[in-house]
């Protein structure tokens, strides 16, 4: 194998496609440094479950503010990188950009109280609504969704204080993880409960509302995303009212697509237009055909048995 004949190919390649490699360019960010940013964070907003055990009371001051100051030195050097990767950074003033990121990082942290006070409210909504749910102490341990929402709510801050790139590698890294991918850009309420979860998207311009509780695989989407770019400051994803439920599979699609408050979304729903309050929308049920072996022994027709089941919601698509 003549190794240099396949660098001379991958360098003409990269001359081909630049816009995919980075050289010359001593700012990339540090994946890994972001993820233990998130890790020191879940630290902060629940205490003892994460990190540190056994933290006495006495001291918990002291750990809070060495956590803190861990998040400062991180976050601030990550944020200063990722806002030289703006258009409009060639040619800033050298130093600008380290002062907007300690701004940024002070403005973020005074914001902490508020999402933990927030994800106490998910919790609480999270163990009000799942029987299985054996207490507070399990939800905040070992639930995707909560994890999955308190990524989402501390990249939202970020992504509402204009930082590039980071909220968005926030919660991939909660996607990779749960399965659930909410754009850090989504707007979501108070008490909100994602139950089980894998298979969860919710777009970027998505607006929830309080207490809406999600289940497993469904999508807040657009209808359409074929103009690409040109679509990027465009609604492209339903507004959620308060008091919602959506079952397993739903598809809810389209910036217009509002749900009216106090509607449930049944499985499989797909849904394009707006919705009334108070609503119930389904599916029509499939028909469901049993046949016992014994009643079909010698027999080719799987219909010789069967028994029809239908279940009819307030409003059918």
């Amino acid at each position: 194998m003549r190794l240099e004949l396949i660098v001379d190919g991958l360098m003409r390649n990269y001359g081909e496609c630049e816009g995919s490699i980075k050289y010359d360019y001593a700012y990339q960010l540090n994946r890994s440094a972001i993820i233990g940013v998130i890790d020191t964070l879940r630290e902060l907003i629940f205490p003892g479950y994460f990190g540190k055990k056994n933290i006495s009371s006495d001291f918990l001051a002291y750990h809070t503010g060495e956590l803190l100051e861990e998040v400062v030195f991180t976050l601030s050097k990550e944020i200063e990188r990722a806002l030289r990767h703006r258009k409009d950074a060639e040619g800033a003033v050298e130093g600008v950009f380290k002062a907007r990121a300690d701004g940024i990082v002070a403005e973020f942290l005074s914001r902490l109280g508020d999402v933990r006070r927030v994800l106490a409210a998910d919790v609480d909504a999270t163990f009000d609504g799942d029987p299985a749910a054996n207490s507070r102490d399990e939800i905040v341990s070992s639930y995707p969704g909560i994890f999955a929402i308190m990524v989402n709510r501390l990249a939202h801050v970020l992504y509402l204080l204009d930082v590039p790139l980071i909220p968005r590698m926030m919660t991939e890294h909660a996607h990779s993880l749960t399965g659930i991918d909410i754009n850090p850009g989504a707007t979501i309420g108070r008490r909100f409960c994602i139950d089980h979860g894998t298979g969860i998207v919710v777009g970027e311009t998505t607006v929830i509302g309080n207490n809406v509780k999600v289940y497993q695989g469904v999508t807040l989407g657009a209808l359409s995303t074929r103009d690409g770019q040109a679509l990027k400051s465009v609604k492209r994803h339903p507004t959620i009212e308060d008091n919602v439920t959506i079952y397993s599979g739903a598809s809810i699609l389209g910036g217009s697509t509002v749900i009216g408050e106090g509607t449930v979304i049944g499985s499989n729903a797909f849904v394009t237009k707006s919705v009334p309050s108070g609503t119930r929308v389904s599916m029509r049920n499939p028909e469901l055909r049993f046949t016992t072996k014994r009643e079909c022994d010698g027999c080719q027709d799987i219909s010789c048995t069967e028994l029809a089941q239908e279940a009819f919601w307030d409003y059918q698509i």
